[in-house]
């Protein structure tokens, strides 16, 4: 006898399109816990944290542990070139491929103030 040779893609599919609805049921399932949370993903406490903590957790990949530069450009003497209020919109709005955000608005003027300060 001879066997068909579709199929096994024929299961293989039947298989993907049943893991993918299943999929989509759980999905779906979680998405009142998603919504709980405002979609937004999980924050450490920030309200606490001084300057030097949240460049520890957000900037230290691009601007290196010496603020020496890497991917985003060099942190010393950043106080020279723009004012507080300057500052605080890169940080706020992001520039280049920096994205913004990445520090709470609350912490804004205090990582301006620390920033200006590196020498």
């Amino acid at each position: 006898m001879n066997r068909n040779p579709l199929i096994p893609f024929a299961l293989i599919g039947a298989f993907g399109l049943g893991l993918m609805f299943l999929l989509s049921f759980v999905g779906l399932g979680n998405m009142d816990e998603v919504a709980e949370d405002g979609g937004e993903a999980p924050q450490e406490d920030t309200a606490s944290a001084t300057p030097e903590e949240i460049y520890q957790q957000t900037c230290i990949s691009c601007h290196g542990a010496d603020f020496g530069g890497g991917v985003g450009p060099k942190l010393i003497g950043v106080g020279d070139k723009y004012s507080s209020e300057e500052i605080q919109d890169i940080i706020k709005n992001g520039k280049g491929i920096m994205q913004g955000g990445m520090v709470p608005n609350e912490k804004l003027e205090e990582m301006a103030t620390w920033l200006m300060e590196l020498q």
